[in-house]
């Protein structure tokens, strides 16, 4: 039989110390306008109200999926570089790091997605109370689960 036959002395526990996933701090992501088009601004019972066309959510989707599939970040790709800088970073963290960055300079190519074990990119949208659609594809959890080419392509 492969049981111990004794315990040892179990070690103390530490004492819990919370440390938030994702703590919250100004936002430096560079951010680009994809179109003012189809995008307005209206009045309803006294308060602004933003109004979004199918058409500008459809192009949003598509740059959404566009960059997710084929760029990183600036601070990402920065962060990389620094580990190729780092002296006390190991061989396999350099190695990790430059093999990351020759996938990134395959995707932003265009033709090949950065996620190639399965070329799947998911992207979210969130609508607050006070923006109006005028389509139905982003209340279907269908468009945001499906392929880009099958995604964008579908009139929903």
């Amino acid at each position: 039989m492969n049981a111990p036959t004794a315990f040892p002395d179990p070690k103390p526990v530490p004492p819990y110390k919370h440390t938030p996933l994702f703590p919250l701090g100004a936002d430096t992501t560079p951010y680009k306008k994809v179109t003012a088009e189809g995008v307005r601004v209206e009045k309803v019972l006294g308060k602004d109200m933003l109004v979004v066309s199918r058409e500008a959510l459809r192009a949003l989707s598509e740059a959404a999926f566009g960059d997710i599939n084929h760029y990183l970040r600036p601070g990402h790709l920065k962060q990389l570089r620094n580990i190729l800088d780092d002296k006390e970073a190991s061989d396999n963290d350099k190695f990790v790091a430059f093999d990351f960055l020759k996938n990134a300079n395959i995707a932003a190519g265009g033709v090949l997605p950065m996620c190639q074990d399965t070329g799947t990119a998911i992207i979210m949208g969130k609508k607050g109370a006070r923006v109006l659609t005028d389509g139905v594809a982003w209340n279907r959890k269908l468009l945001l689960a499906l392929p880009p080419p099958l995604a964008m392509n579908m009139n929903l």
